[in-house]
């Protein structure tokens, strides 16, 4: 009669072993990667900002800043790095971000670019701050 209960935790285990994990989303992977330094809420007000020889932007004014409208590729261009001469000091990696699933992107250039989904999800959360 013990062996009973025995196998239904074990049973439970193995389910629970089947059920995948929660894809990243853009406001885990801000969390992760910019939330230090840009704070919570993308103000610039990150525990790490204060450490730094150039504060981050505040991410809540790049549509002020740009006319009203959220440069997407600008923006895509600056988390990825790819248009960055030298790396900009202070920014981390984003590696992982360029790995796995990729999706076609129009960052307002009307042109569909393959662009990793993570990245997507990012320069979205950030857009929405």
């Amino acid at each position: 009669m013990r062996a009973r209960p025995l196998m239904f935790a074990l049973a439970a285990l193995s389910l629970a072993a089947c059920v995948p994990t929660p894809a990243p989303t853009g406001a885990a992977d801000y969390a992760a990667y910019c939330a230090a330094c840009h704070g919570p809420g993308g103000k610039g007000d990150g525990a790490r900002a204060y450490g730094l020889a150039k504060p981050p932007p505040d991410l809540t004014t790049i549509a002020v800043r740009n006319q009203g409208a959220f440069p997407r590729a600008q923006v895509m261009t600056q988390i990825w790095g790819y248009a960055r001469a030298t790396p900009t000091p202070g920014m981390p990696g984003f590696g992982a971000l360029l790995e796995g699933e990729t999706v076609l992107y129009d960052s307002g250039d009307g042109i569909l670019t393959p662009t990793p989904l993570r990245l997507v999800q990012l320069m979205e959360f950030v857009a929405g701050l």
